[in-house]
């Protein structure tokens, strides 16, 4: 029989919540009154003792889960899911009348790590990834483990940055070129082990993936520290000792820092927002996330800025990458003052291939430069070769707001205490 909080409200008469507890198969430990009134009467009995909070009660009585016995007007779909992220949050599955929902399993790893984590797709998930693994590999031997949705069948190792021939030859084989694992070995410089997942839960769970074999090969490289990279919204399976949350202002701040988007921020240790442009609302976007974080949690706004890998000053340059239009008139002023380059066009469509052909078809230029992404290498790079153009490969720079906390003290903190808290495990 399972031991379990309940949760009840006032919107409902006492001797009916009595009976409900009673005939729950199992055992109820205790219930937290989570709001209403109009069925009070005062010194009402529910059988079951009554606690102030759901997570001082989970932390006294330790239940294996927490069952929901309340319902509208007190627990409306936005406060309850909200509720549920709380309960996720602390290891326990959260259940009502018809729904249950799991928190995601975390295996343990070897080595201490770190895991990078996102509210969704194209948030910059990968840039931050970059950046972490560049910083820690000044003073650390750093491996950064990557999962995808069109990454290797088996755990793949990358010791050395690939060159953009030999990614050409990966696509000419059938493989996925621009692989998050390969975009970070050739723009972070690390070793990388490249991992696949299918599925994504709600709360982030993958339905299938091979990131534990990935671990068991990123531990036997014989790092001081692990980075794991998510993939969209769905979480690293494993029990990183820190979690960097990556949400973009460009989303919609009811979805980035709601539903269950509140529990990985929970999970989270720090909160980078990204694509903190002027037009956008990442001031709402940071004041939402801190209020469904843990106390304290430090949100640093930023902004994600393009940086060829080779000079690119005084050429004609068509730049290709993944940002909506809105975005592209500030990359090309971005490449042109800051790069000496002429910006001849921008496109965002790498996601999109029929998009993106018709594109290059009017695309006068005597170099590209590509985000190493979705079909940078069969569609962009195979076209450039067929036309002798020159390619450049970009990463995306983090770049903190004015007055935003120091990010690489910040992410340094975070391994310094993932290395202090985690150790090695048996």
């Amino acid at each position: 029989m399972r031991r379990v909080l309940a949760l009840i409200d006032g919107e409902h008469y006492a001797p009916v919540v009595r009976e409900a507890l009673s005939a729950l198969p199992d055992e109820v430990v205790a219930a937290v009154l989570v709001g209403g009134t109009e069925k009070l009467r005062g010194g009402d009995d529910y059988g079951v003792p009554l606690r102030e909070s759901v997570e001082g009660a989970i932390h006294e009585l330790s239940p294996d889960a927490v069952v929901d016995l309340s319902d509208e007007p007190v627990l409306g779909p936005v406060e309850r899911v909200r509720l549920a992220s709380r309960v996720l949050a602390l290891g326990l599955p959260y259940e009502g009348a018809d729904f249950r929902l799991e928190p995601p399993h975390f295996s343990p790893v070897e080595t201490p790590s770190l895991a990078v984590i996102g509210t969704g797709k194209r948030v910059g998930k990968t840039a931050v990834t970059g950046h972490l693994a560049r910083l820690l590999a000044r003073s650390r031997r750093v491996v950064v483990v990557a999962m995808g949705r069109g990454g290797p069948a088996e755990p793949e190792v990358v010791r050395v940055p690939p060159t953009l021939q030999g990614l050409l030859e990966l696509s000419a084989a059938g493989r996925h070129a621009a692989s998050d694992h390969l975009e970070t070995a050739a723009l972070a410089g690390v070793e990388t082990v490249g991992c696949w997942r299918c599925g994504g839960g709600l709360a982030g769970a993958v339905a299938v993936s091979n990131v534990l074999d990935g671990a068991v090969v990123a531990a036997a490289l014989g790092p001081d520290v692990v980075v794991f990279d998510g993939s969209g919204a769905a979480l690293p399976p494993v029990d990183a000792g820190r979690r960097v949350l990556v949400a973009g202002a460009h989303q919609d701040v009811a979805v980035a820092a709601g539903y269950l988007n509140a529990y990985r921020a929970l999970l989270a240790d720090l909160v980078i927002v990204t694509m903190a442009e002027v037009d956008a609302p990442h001031v709402e976007l940071a004041s939402a996330l801190r209020a469904v974080a843990r106390p304290g949690m430090p949100v640093i706004r930023a902004t994600l800025r393009p940086v060829p890998v080779e000079s690119v000053a005084g050429e004609r340059i068509a730049f290709f990458g993944t940002a909506p239009a809105s975005h592209h008139a500030r990359i090309a002023q971005w490449l042109a003052e800051g790069h000496g380059a002429e910006v001849t066009h921008v496109s965002g469509a790498l996601a999109d291939r029929a998009c993106l052909r018709e594109e290059l078809a009017g695309i006068d230029a005597e170099t590209f430069v590509i985000e190493l992404k979705a079909a940078a290498v069969d569609v962009v790079a195979a076209e450039a070769e067929r036309r002798g153009v020159r390619v450049v490969l970009a990463r995306n720079d983090v770049v903190p707001l004015a007055g935003e906390p120091d990010l690489d003290d910040e992410l340094v903190r975070l391994a310094d205490e993932a290395v202090a808290v985690q150790g090695v495990t048996v």
